[in-house]
């Protein structure tokens, strides 16, 4: 067992894309237990997010599939409701090791969410007490907060005109690690619902990209589960993690293919 805070709690997200590999991400979405940890690792994916904006999952749910991931290797991250501190800050105390920050615009929005999800001198992220990332240890609070500020990440989603025309200003936010375009709110807001082959939809891309390049952050590919040829020509561009699809999409999807193999079998 080590003896060093910051040799316990590990995000594979970070090194990874450290190292300049792609991350293949899976929405939380249906799923009520802790085996959706272990089916998301054993299918290969590299972390989970638990969609809490967009589901009726509470805050004891998300914690514990967050710390089941988290036991396994594969970083577990939240989509919070919304960007406030107490949202925010619970479901890092909860076990996740990052936070999908929706809706943002601005610097000083990003900043917001950066102070909420940091330890000082950081943030402003207070004590919570052992916490489950260090298996419930104490370390002195200057250790536990620079291991935890190291392994904690924070994601900020472009899912409007307006943030990627301030891509660059969002980006240059010490404490960002990642922007994640979400394309379909992204062309609902240009009022484009739908149209994936528009050619906004390359310049949002193009755009955030150039701003991750400048400031040394990573981009992320969102909503583009039905179109894997575009999420695919954008990781060519330079984005480095995709979000594929939520676990309720993949079940109905698999579930449809085997009702129909079977109708299949009554047609021949």
């Amino acid at each position: 067992m080590s003896d060093a805070a910051r040799d316990i709690v590990r995000n594979n997200v970070r090194d990874k894309l450290a190292r300049g590999e792609v991350v293949a991400s899976m929405t939380v979405r249906l799923a009520r237990s802790i085996e959706i940890a272990r089916i998301a690792k054993s299918a290969g994916f590299d972390t989970i997010y638990v969609d809490v904006e967009h589901s009726s999952l509470s805050l004891e749910t998300t914690g514990q599939i967050c710390i089941a991931a988290m036991e396994i290797g594969i970083a577990p991250f939240v989509r919070v409701p919304s960007t406030r501190p107490e949202h925010v800050s619970r479901a890092l105390d909860a076990g996740a090791l990052g936070v999908i920050a929706p809706h943002i615009e601005s610097a000083a929005q990003a900043r917001e969410v950066v102070a909420a999800a940091k330890f000082p001198p950081q943030g402003e992220r207070s004590a919570a007490g052992p916490l489950p990332h260090l298996h419930y240890r104490s370390f002195p609070a200057a250790e536990a907060n620079a291991a935890m500020n190291e392994a904690t990440m924070v994601v900020v989603q472009f899912e409007t005109a307006l943030a990627i025309e301030r891509a660059d200003e969002i980006l240059a936010v010490e404490g960002v690690d990642l922007a994640l375009i979400g394309t379909n709110d992204l062309l609902a807001d240009l009022g484009l619902p739908g149209q994936y082959e528009h050619s906004s939809v390359r310049e949002a891309y193009t755009r955030a990209l150039a701003a991750c390049g400048k400031h040394g952050k990573h981009l992320g590919v969102g909503g583009l589960a039905s179109r894997p040829d575009l999420a695919a020509a954008f990781v060519r561009m330079g984005a480095r993690y995709v979000s594929t699809g939520t676990d309720l999409a993949f079940l109905l999807d698999a579930a449809s293919a085997r009702a129909k193999q079977v109708r299949d079998m009554a047609a021949t």
